[in-house]
């Protein structure tokens, strides 16, 4: 990376929202405390158990959709001056990463260390593209890594992918309206306003009626898609046929339930709406203002998408569980199995999931600008880790969690320290629903979702085409008959 930086800049909404993020150089509690010699700290494990050669000059190739694992490769050579890392970030769009990653296996283009994203992770465990990662599993072990973290990087067995994320959810609502709607912002108070799905809709009604229909309880009920699906008894996809769980249907249900109430904005995922909600922003077709109560997101939606894009309503919030627990999203790490550099490709994962200091270093803002310039001088000047991001390791997140207290992050939720929410949250994701087919499964029916809530199909029919769109994507699927409507 010093000698050589190849980035394919292409990125979508959600990426430059992390860019931003990511630019913050605002410390978690005392950061010097954390960066006591760290220019030579490492794990107390120093290799991965091969002989690595530390007078070798190593070129090792590593692809991403995201520049996040970037600030680590940055890390990674100063811990290991002999290793020169080359950065390739390729845009998710249109699927443009794994096309690239498919077409370069089994050439000499193949990487050696690639980033896989929650929505197709399982599909690369599943394949035989990547390197068997089990020597590197009694270090998760020592660090505590999340059980589900380690359950979506296996298969069968076989461990091909770690993460330096762990990603539960929470329920972010506002305390002006709270206050004013509910009558308290205390968060056991409101938790129990949404504690499950009756008295949350309940609570909605009341949203809405407290200001004839100017706040809505979501932006969109998009938003409950994946507390949902987190809640289901079985994954998509068992004994090769593909399961319409109960907790799917109820989300049709109630998707349907929050567009004809106007518990909703209709303001899309992603879209200038949903975001404007977040900053009092959010005007209809008259221009009249509009308010949203509450947005359901991850650990990371905190720092790289709720704060950035909320305006001057920091202090406003604060975060709950909410009605369902549920997990979204997080990248792994796994290496290529032709990687000619196989063992350096490891100590590079074990660096970015499995080592204390670098995941210390990581969650509470010790990557600024600066010091990724310091050692690499042609770094791009936002190239920077804010604090914040919730970490794998149980031993890290329980050493850190005090550090925020008081934090910039605290502030913001009015006080509330949002590591030791979420580490309460973090034991309780179920990393084995997630299946490779996830995510052409879970986008027909999206797809067909909003015909239905448009008014433009029936039911019956959303069920029917969303089935045959399935069966069309995976022809070896036995697929059930759609629900009684």
């Amino acid at each position: 990376m010093r000698k050589q930086l190849l980035l394919v800049m292409c990125l979508v909404a959600i990426m430059s929202l992390i860019l931003g993020a990511c630019g913050s150089n605002d410390a978690a509690g005392n950061n010097d405390a954390m960066n006591n010699d760290n220019n030579n700290a490492a794990n107390n494990n120093d290799d991965t158990g091969g002989e690595l050669d530390m007078e070798e000059q190593v070129t090792l190739n590593v692809w991403s959709f995201t520049n996040e694992i970037m600030t680590m490769a940055i890390a990674f050579e100063e811990r290991y001056p002999n290793v020169d890392v080359v950065y390739t970030m390729i845009p998710m769009t249109d699927g443009e990463y794994q096309t690239k990653l498919k077409a370069s296996i089994g050439t000499d283009d193949v990487p050696d260390v690639v980033a896989l994203e929650a929505a197709f992770v399982k599909e690369w465990v599943e394949a035989d593209f990547l390197a068997n990662l089990n020597d590197l599993l009694p270090y998760a072990e020592e660090l505590e890594t999340y059980p589900a973290v380690i359950e979506v990087g296996t298969h069968d067995g076989v461990t091909k992918g770690f993460s330096y994320q762990a990603t539960p959810g929470a329920f972010f609502y506002r305390r002006s309206i709270a206050t004013e709607c509910l009558g308290t912002d205390d968060p056991a108070a409101v938790q129990a306003m949404v504690a499950d799905l009756d008295v949350f809709v309940e609570t909605a009604e009341t949203i809405k009626q407290c200001s004839d229909g100017n706040y809505y309880m979501v932006g969109t009920s998009g938003a409950m898609f994946n507390p949902f699906l987190a809640n289901r008894s079985q994954p998509w996809i068992v004994d090769d046929t593909l399961v319409i769980d109960p907790m799917v249907e109820e989300f049709v249900d109630f998707a349907k339930l929050f567009r004809d109430e106007g518990y909703e904005s209709q303001a899309e995922q992603w879209s200038e709406g949903w975001f404007a909600g977040m900053s009092d922003t959010l005007v209809d077709a008259e221009g009249t203002p509009k308010r949203i109560f509450s947005y359901f997101l991850p650990t990371w939606g905190l720092p790289y998408v709720l704060i950035p894009n909320s305006g001057d309503t920091g202090g406003d919030w604060a975060m709950i569980q909410g009605p369902l627990p549920y997990q979204w999203g997080g990248t792994w790490v796994g290496a290529m199995a032709d990687s000619p550099n196989l063992d350096w490709a490891k100590e590079f994962i074990k660096f970015v999931a499995l080592d204390e200091q670098n995941l210390t270093n990581w969650a509470t803002g010790v990557y600024t600008n600066e010091y990724l310039a310091a050692i690499d001088p042609n770094v791009p000047e936002d190239q920077a880790q804010a604090p914040g991001d919730f970490v794998s390791s149980q031993v890290v997140v329980e050493k850190i969690t005090d550090t925020f207290n008081g934090s910039a992050l605290y502030d913001w939720l009015g006080g509330q320290n949002n590591y030791e929410m979420f580490g309460q949250a973090a034991p309780n994701v179920n990393g084995a629903l997630l299946t490779g087919s996830d995510d052409a499964i879970q986008r027909a029916l999206q797809s067909q979702l909003e015909q239905y809530l448009l008014g433009e199909i029936s039911k019956a029919d959303m069920w029917q085409l969303w089935l045959d769109q399935v069966r069309n994507e995976f022809p070896d699927l036995i697929i059930p008959e759609p629900p009684s409507s």
